[in-house]
């Protein structure tokens, strides 16, 4: 019988980003403890289930949505939980505090979550380092003017594909976000699988006007193009995907979906959390910021549906959204996505969820 309900009502007693906090902290530092990963896996990673998207080989098609580990702090644990791939951030490319304090309200009545984060992030120097220890190591050696003896490895767990979700800085203006996710992608060339832009979260002013036609389409054309670019440097591929919000109105849709496939990107994302509260009764309902939870299913569905029909099989489609039990997984398998993320689903239904799900698709 799963200990989590157990766990969860002492959690949900706390704040909500400080039981995030504390969670993520745990699961980081058993990662990090010589036979930590080991317990975590024989605890509850499910069965080897692989499968090949945009180019790439996942042990499952069950992977951690962007928000739940912003900064790369705790991959090793985070993978040992047996998803196929985790996407950290959304990193920005300077350090950011996001919105004021209090910005995540659960909905328990609901079993979702009100999020307005605002992208807080360490910057991606933090990120880089996390992921490449190296890096940190080279400095130190500048600094001392000597080499060290340390010989620090990656700290990107092996058999587990990366994604990295990238972000502007709230302070960037739009015409100039470019310049923002153009550094970024530049940053993790070499450091991630996958790269992911995210022009969908409602929780920075005007970033969601990035996903109009003209908009998407300056920006995907400069990103496809210093793409190819990192390619050619780094002598791998690297896949481009977008993150959509399931806000759109079906023209909008139509619009984004031609766009990201004219401009070369290899997968879309559906979908990010939404603004509607139809249906809700729990009192935190009128809270501004992205829903997320059970509320978000049925939409998240419903846009899936939609964009896969636009895709027509040319690129891969992952699907977010609403994803709190295995059921809920399998239909959007079903609907034609080729990978599905969590989130929200962890919080209610604690990590036995990846395995669960692994088993029933």
């Amino acid at each position: 019988m799963s200990m989590y309900p157990f766990f969860r009502d002492q959690l949900f007693k706390l704040d909500p980003e400080k039981a995030h906090g504390l969670t993520l902290q745990m699961v980081g530092t058993v990662g990090r403890l010589p036979l930590g990963p080991q317990l975590l896996s024989a605890l509850f990673a499910g069965p080897r289930k692989p499968v090949e998207v945009f180019g790439l080989k996942f042990r499952n098609p069950v992977g951690l949505a962007a928000g739940y580990d912003k900064d790369g702090t705790a991959l090793r644990g985070l993978a040992a939980l047996g998803f196929g791939h985790i996407e950290i951030g959304t990193v920005t490319p300077r350090p950011q505090p996001g919105n004021p304090k209090p910005r995540v309200y659960r909905l328990v009545e609901d079993e979702a979550v009100i999020n307005r984060m605002g992208f807080p992030s360490r910057g991606t120097e933090f990120v880089q380092i996390q992921l490449n220890p190296a890096l940190a190591a080279g400095v130190i050696e500048w600094l001392l003017g000597f080499p060290t003896t340390r010989n620090p490895k990656k700290a990107r767990p092996l058999g587990t594909v990366l994604g990295v979700n990238l972000g502007k800085n709230k302070d960037t203006p739009n015409e100039e976000a470019v310049y923002d996710y153009l550094a970024l992608l530049q940053n993790y060339a070499s450091l991630a699988d996958y790269l992911t832009i995210n022009v969908s979260s409602p929780n920075t002013v005007g970033l969601r006007s990035l996903q109009g036609r003209d908009a998407l389409q300056g920006l995907l054309r400069h990103l496809h193009a210093q793409r190819l670019l990192e390619q050619t440097r780094l002598k791998k591929r690297l896949p481009l995907l977008v993150k959509l919000a399931p806000d759109l109105s079906d023209q909008e849709l139509e619009d984004a979906v031609g766009v990201i496939i004219e401009t070369g990107m290899d997968g879309v994302i559906a979908t990010n959390t939404t603004l509607d509260r139809s249906g809700l009764r729990s009192p935190q309902q009128d809270e501004a910021g992205g829903l997320s939870g059970r509320p978000l299913t049925h939409l998240s569905d419903e846009v899936l549906k939609k964009v896969v029909k636009l895709v027509d099989g040319r690129i891969p489609v992952v699907g977010v959204g609403g994803i709190m039990s295995a059921v809920d997984a399998r239909r959007k398998m079903e609907l034609g996505a080729s990978l599905v993320q969590v989130y929200t689903g962890l919080i209610y239904a604690g990590p036995g969820l990846v395995k669960q799900i692994v088993k029933a698709i």
